[in-house]
């Protein structure tokens, strides 16, 4: 079914929608840790008690995702949690037939890439490097759980996780940008996820000793750097939808709304 999974979410993005998977998703998928409904029409994924769905654009408007969403919810056990990535109406309405409702907004952010490199501005001591694959996991595992404690996805990621998405085909250890003090420690990291043209601000991570000293800055000063020197059209970042302080710092950075992610809850 990984294949069905693939092909069926390849065709969504080509049409513009929203990817209907997580990058964790289709991680988990591949290591065997997800289960699998539907067929080549539309699936439902269930992973970590969370669902995910899409339904082929030719075969929507006949009452499969209904079908895939009750088939779920008599499983046992049954996930607690949804995603609707794309807050597509069609997800708005399989959410209320269930009885579910929005608990999480995620939105994605887009800006057009300058013209120029500004230069990050680096602290003294300070210095940035491209991540080395084989050498530099153990020590960039231990700043993201550490910078990334508190949120449900990017703290619990694994060395398992981070090698399957070096062996994605977007990966470049040159576009995960290490920054280190002046004793060589890392102090922070800047990881950028390029497709079809779009640099995505992927994780920023500071160390939580160093938070708030303007490192965040840096990091998102050097990324853009990077996408610059790539030569992208655009630049995206997702933040939560409750965050009012990064919502108005991002704004008034020029970022504007591009698209919505919804998590639904079971009552």
């Amino acid at each position: 079914m990984l294949t069905v999974v693939e092909q069926l979410a390849d065709a969504a993005a080509t049409a513009g929608e929203a990817p209907p998977f997580s990058d964790q998703t289709l991680v988990d998928l591949r290591a065997g840790r997800a289960q699998v409904l539907g067929d080549e029409q539309g699936v439902a994924v269930v992973r970590d008690g969370e669902l995910e769905l899409v339904v082929a654009r030719e075969a929507r408007g006949r009452g499969l995702g209904t079908r895939l969403v009750e088939q779920v919810l008599a499983s046992d056990p049954a996930p607690g949690l949804a995603w609707a990535h794309g807050d597509h109406p069609a997800a708005r309405a399989l959410a209320a037939h269930a009885g579910w409702s929005a608990v999480r907004t995620l939105l994605q952010l887009r800006r057009p890439v300058p013209t120029a490199r500004s230069g990050p501005g680096l602290p003294d001591g300070h210095r940035l490097a491209a991540f080395r694959v084989g050498t530099d996991e153990s020590d960039w595992l231990a700043l993201n759980a550490a910078a990334f404690a508190a949120h449900p996805e990017q703290g619990r990621m694994t060395l398992e996780d981070l090698r399957a998405r070096e062996a994605d085909a977007w990966f470049s250890g040159d576009d995960l940008l290490l920054l280190r003090d002046a004793d060589g420690r890392l102090a922070g990291s800047c990881w950028l996820k390029v497709e079809d043209g779009v640099g995505e601000f992927y994780a920023v991570a500071v160390r939580p000793d160093l938070q708030g000293r303007g490192l965040g800055g840096v990091l998102m000063r050097a990324g853009t750097d990077r996408l610059v020197d790539r030569g992208l059209s655009a630049v995206a970042l997702y933040v939560e939808g409750d965050n009012a302080p990064a919502l108005a710092l991002y704004r008034r950075q020029g970022f504007a709304d591009h698209t919505v992610d919804v998590q639904y809850a079971a009552p």
